[in-house]
């Protein structure tokens, strides 16, 4: 790639765009156009063309073109709703644009997206011409979402570890080629980084210092990660020894989401509890091996805890829900589709100690019936949405008798259930609000 004396955006563009034909491009870049997304460095257009051939005074005078009449804060409010690659494509429309384009407060955000983009070559462009007012060093830089780009290696995360020591946020979700070496850079170069989403990337198998870092940093900050939002959404590989050391070095998680981990155990939510205590939300949908004791250990979050996802948790009983409703009565949304043994019990316990629960999804529990659905509906009146999909048990009285006690039910799944119209027009008059899913085609 060849840059010209002039600094210059990067432009992030694919091959099909106007001004590229037959893979070549235009005079101001060196290298042609493969069948890939690249970034392209331009000089800043001038502000009007000039030829020694050419009499501009003997040519009337253009319009202004309307957008052109807006005072440059408004423009600059235009373009912040741009994404990345569309504001470099309007640095190049004029010398004005050009310098509004690269306006620090537009560039605290990078996002990219598509599987064709080069990621790490764009990467690498965008933050040499975001350093040149602090050589090395994007002071601006905040937020890097780069979900879905699966042509992402750790060369890409390296160079925001090395470039971004003010990043607060990092999304790479999808990202499969991404190694824990390149995550671990990133934490230990980045100390403010907060919300971290690495779901999708199979290789990742744990959050932790590099060993330089960890020397360098843990007699000031204890080995300690800022991050308070991770979501480690189908880590596959993810196993108890590796939630351990990520639990020991973020202890200041509110948000944990560890859906599809297969791999994890009771085990690894114990050390989770011994270490981070403030958590908030956390999902362990669909891991298999959690069973009622990992609900004991959840339930030490006691009234912090707002969020838990259980879906799928097939070893989860009554047991485990009347630990969670005892200790954490502060809950207020609580998905166990598919626990397959929950019952009347287990619900009647939760809702008479988690009175405040606003969303709740036992779908496919067929062992949760009417007597259930009562319990609920006289002690939850700020229920706003209930999931019944596929419990065999549940009638229509059960719903009427919802109906009837939570006025302020926006969303009721009921497909697979064998309920009568009339209990679903019932719940429409009562729940003016209401959104009904359901699979009874009577009912419209």
């Amino acid at each position: 790639m060849r840059t010209l004396s002039t600094p210059s955006p990067a432009l992030i563009c694919p091959p099909n765009l106007p001004g590229f034909q037959n893979g070549r491009g235009s005079s101001t870049s060196s290298s042609s156009i493969t069948g890939e997304t690249v970034a392209m460095v331009h000089s800043p257009p001038p502000t009007r063309l000039t030829h020694p051939l050419i009499r501009l005074a003997s040519r009337p005078q253009k319009e202004q073109a309307s957008i052109d009449r807006l005072p440059d804060h408004c423009m600059v409010h235009v373009f912040s709703f741009l994404p990345t690659n569309q504001l470099c494509r309007c640095a190049r429309v004029c010398r004005r644009w050009y310098n509004l384009a690269w306006d620090p407060r537009l560039w605290r955000t990078i996002r990219l997206t598509g599987e064709t983009i080069h990621v790490d070559r764009a990467l690498k462009v965008l933050t040499r011409r975001l350093c040149q007012d602090t050589p090395n060093v994007c002071l601006m830089l905040e937020t890097v979402t780069v979900s879905g780009c699966r042509r992402l290696t750790d060369r890409g995360l390296y160079t925001i570890a090395q470039c971004c020591p003010e990043l607060r946020r990092l999304e790479v979700s999808g990202c499969y080629n991404i190694s824990n070496e390149a995550v671990f850079d990133v934490v230990s170069l980045c100390p403010n980084l907060e919300h971290l989403d690495v779901s999708g990337c199979s290789k990742v198998t744990c959050i932790s210092l590099t060993r330089e870092a960890s020397i360098k940093l843990s007699p000031l900050h204890g080995k300690q990660i800022s991050i308070r939002y991770l979501d480690m959404t189908d880590c596959f590989v993810l196993e108890d020894e590796g939630l351990h050391t990520i639990a020991a070095h973020c202890t200041q998680l509110t948000h944990l989401y560890l859906r599809r981990c297969v791999r994890l155990t009771d085990e690894g939510l114990r050390y989770l509890m011994i270490y981070c205590p403030s958590i908030k939300e956390l999902s362990v949908s669909d891991c298999r091996f959690v069973s009622d004791f990992g609900l004991r250990e959840i339930a030490k979050l006691e009234c912090r805890l707002r969020y838990l996802s259980i879906a799928h948790c097939g070893r989860v009983t009554d047991v485990g829900i009347r630990y969670i409703a005892k200790y954490c009565s502060k809950l207020r949304y609580l998905n166990a589709r598919g626990c397959e043994g929950i019952t009347d019990h287990g619900v009647e316990y939760l809702a008479k100690n988690c009175s405040k629960l606003k969303s709740l999804d036992i779908g496919k529990c067929p062992l949760v019936s009417d007597t259930g659905l009562e319990c609920l509906a006289l002690n939850c009146f700020n229920l706003k949405r209930l999931s019944l999909k596929s419990c065999e048990s549940i009638t229509g009285q059960g719903l009427q008798i919802v109906a009837a006690n939570c006025f302020d039910l926006q969303m009721l799944n009921v497909q697979d259930c064998e309920v009568s119209v009339e209990a679903l027009r019932f719940v429409k008059r009562h729940c003016k609000r209401c959104v009904i899913e359901h699979t009874n085609p009577a009912f419209f």
